[in-house]
């Protein structure tokens, strides 16, 4: 009986330890709005070959990427109707020009009507790694930002941005989702390895309908990130997921066992842009017995809404 009582002891003094916050301190978000401003469909404003999202949080406005070429985001969200002046924070998923070149066109643009516009940069590490035998763009972009007077912080493990909304971090590669060229090479404490680009960091919304995801390209894979989500900032179902998550050339045996793991998580919305691909999206759709209202390709303009779900683009719908 007394070994049995220690037993018990140990398992709760480890649940504690393993889960040291109670469901009820977890910061929750109750209004959110994530709104396309870059990728290749577009039946309002620009397509093009780049991934960027606007984010209306519990008073906060966040920039998640800032699109390919160096106007695109900032004559889409004029399109759009959609001041990006009052934007203080932007994330960059990861270093890609597709997702980063646009951070310096709208810092000049929006800095002379709010000096605060884009002068918060949040990256994870890695991102300024030398790679070897190209030119890591991202260098030029941050020596530009800094010139303007923008400040860059680096993540390498899960951030509480604001309550309730979380950036990744680093994620582990646990599952052989090999998102990336395999040609490259990067320049580390480490040595020379090659470059899975790690420093790959998607943001994370913590809501009473779950976990809202949002990725540039899913470097990391879409699974590896869930599974970071779930082990590194709470337990819980991942309900919906946008943005790019570089399935695009992935066979049909591992958008197979994708569409499973997807379940698992309790994936119900997605909004598929970018390197998701558009029969890749489609195939997860048939997979999941999932219909056109709930998983879409992405398209500049679209649009999820906590509590509403998603508006698609009337070239995607």
């Amino acid at each position: 009986m007394k070994s049995l009582f220690c037993v018990l002891l140990m398992m709760v003094c480890m649940s504690v330890f393993a889960n040291p916050k109670k469901s009820a301190d977890w910061q929750r978000v109750t209004k959110l709005k994530i709104t396309t401003l870059s990728t290749m469909l577009a039946s309002r404003g620009i397509g093009e070959w780049g991934y960027s999202a606007v984010i209306e949080v519990d008073g906060n406005k966040i920039l998640f990427d800032t699109g390919n070429r160096p106007q695109t985001v900032l004559q889409n969200a004029k399109d759009l109707g959609i001041d990006l002046s009052d934007v203080k924070d932007v994330i960059l998923s990861h270093n890609h020009g597709d997702h980063t070149g646009g951070l310096v066109t709208l810092r000049k643009a929006l800095m002379g009507k709010n000096p605060q516009a884009l002068s918060k940069v949040h990256v994870g590490k890695g991102i300024f790694h030398k790679r070897v035998n190209s030119q890591n763009k991202i260098l030029k972009v941050k020596s530009d930002m800094e010139a303007l007077g923008a400040e860059f912080t680096l993540y390498e493990s899960a951030h509480e941005l604001f309550p309730g909304v979380w950036l990744t971090g680093n994620v582990a590669r646990i599952h052989p989702e090999k998102n990336w060229s395999g040609n490259g090479r990067i320049e580390t404490e480490n040595g020379i390895l090659e470059d899975t680009i790690p420093e790959d960091m998607s943001l994370v919304f913590d809501t009473d309908h779950g976990f809202i995801l949002v990725s540039g390209c899913g470097h990391a894979g879409i699974v590896n990130t869930m599974e970071h989500i779930n082990k590194h900032i709470h337990p819980g179902s991942i309900t919906t997921a946008i943005g790019g998550y570089h399935l695009v050339s992935a066979s049909d045996t591992h958008l197979a066992w994708t569409a499973k793991q997807l379940d698992r998580f309790g994936v119900e919305q997605m909004i598929g842009s970018h390197c998701t691909g558009i029969d890749a999206l489609y195939s997860l759709r048939t997979l999941l017995k999932s219909n056109r209202s709930q998983m879409v390709v992405g398209s500049v303009g679209d649009e999820f809404e906590l509590g509403k779900g998603i508006k698609a683009g009337f070239i995607a719908h």
